[in-house]
């Protein structure tokens, strides 16, 4: 046998046996991603992480089958994370509870949920040095039930003032601005997206706006005013008396629709302007076209004056002759 076959056999062989290793090697890191997946192994190397298998609400125990270990960047865990479940459900069979909703796959963070053994309480799900206080509302003090937990607000006071030697007077004051909503009757889940009219809104607050609270609340009415979800700032406020209502300024959002009709207004000028001049420019170049044709007036044939004489050509032997001869009457 030749030693090129020999070599071609050899070449053959070891090609064919690295296709078979990188094929092995595909189908063995599937395998444990799909196993990953479904949560029927460990990771196979670097740090894990334990997610939820499922949306978790407020108040539910977390138990085995509620976390499963997800493959995560070698340092780069969040704050609070857990990488094991004996590090989160511990050996003793004690649970923890969800104080935050999470949703499917999201990480389970120690700041989420209550220590070990502890109940799923409001109290634990207070910041360090604030207060509950709750407040009684209807269907129109609470925007319609569209107060939700999770949500800020701005808690109006509507008091009258008795003075000596005057009449009575209304105030409506900004009492507090950007109150965060703990809970809405009894339901404190921040993932909650329904509205329904409650009777009971619990804030989460200082000592001291725990004391306006309630001395508002034996002193006038109170009435919430829901802030938009990424609205932030500390508004300038002064009181509304009953003087105030009559003549006062226009909606914002009036404002907001008065400048759209200027600047159509504006728009419909110009168009109009420049309708105006293209059709000037126009009736300019019709006029034009529209004067008076110029009238050329025919010209005069006058008759070629008689020539003296008549050039005749002869050829003779491939050569020509002329000859000039006095022309025909």
């Amino acid at each position: 046998m030749k030693s090129s076959t020999i070599i071609s056999l050899l070449v053959s062989v070891a090609l064919a046996l690295l296709a078979v290793f990188g094929v092995r090697s595909y189908l063995a890191t599937q395998r444990d991603i799909l196993a990953q997946q479904a949560g029927l192994a460990e990771p196979a190397s670097g740090d894990t992480i334990l997610v939820a298998t499922r949306a978790l609400r407020f108040g539910e125990p977390i138990k085995q089958e509620d976390v499963r270990a997800l493959a995560w960047p070698t340092g780069e865990l969040p704050a609070g994370a857990f990488r094991k479940p004996e590090d989160l459900l511990g050996t003793d069979g004690t649970l923890r509870y969800v104080m935050s909703a999470m949703e499917k796959d999201e990480p389970v963070l120690a700041s989420k949920i209550t220590g070990a053994g502890q109940r799923a309480t409001l109290s634990a799900a207070l910041t360090e040095g604030m207060k509950a206080v709750s407040i009684r509302v209807n269907d129109v003090l609470g925007v319609a039930g569209f107060v939700l937990p999770g949500d800020r607000v701005d808690i109006l006071l509507t008091r009258v003032v008795h003075e000596e030697a005057k009449s009575d007077q209304t105030f409506v004051d900004v009492l507090l601005q950007g109150v965060k909503v703990l809970a809405a009757d009894q339901t404190a889940d921040d993932r909650t997206d329904k509205p329904s009219v409650v009777k009971t809104v619990t804030f989460e607050v200082t000592t001291t706006e725990a004391q306006k609270l309630t001395l508002a609340a034996n002193v006038g009415t109170l009435s919430l005013a829901l802030r938009n979800v990424a609205s932030s700032g500390v508004e300038q406020t002064q009181p509304v008396t009953l003087a105030d209502l009559g003549g006062g300024p226009i909606a914002q959002t009036l404002k907001n629709d008065g400048a759209d009709q200027n600047r159509l207004t504006d728009l419909e000028k110009l168009v109009r302007n420049v309708g105006d001049t293209l059709g000037t420019r126009l009736g300019a170049m019709e006029d034009k076209l529209k004067q008076k044709p110029v009238i050329v007036e025919k010209p005069v044939l006058v008759a070629a004056p008689k020539p003296d004489f008549v050039v005749i050509g002869v050829s003779r032997d491939m050569k020509r002759e002329e000859y000039r001869v006095p022309p025909l009457n």
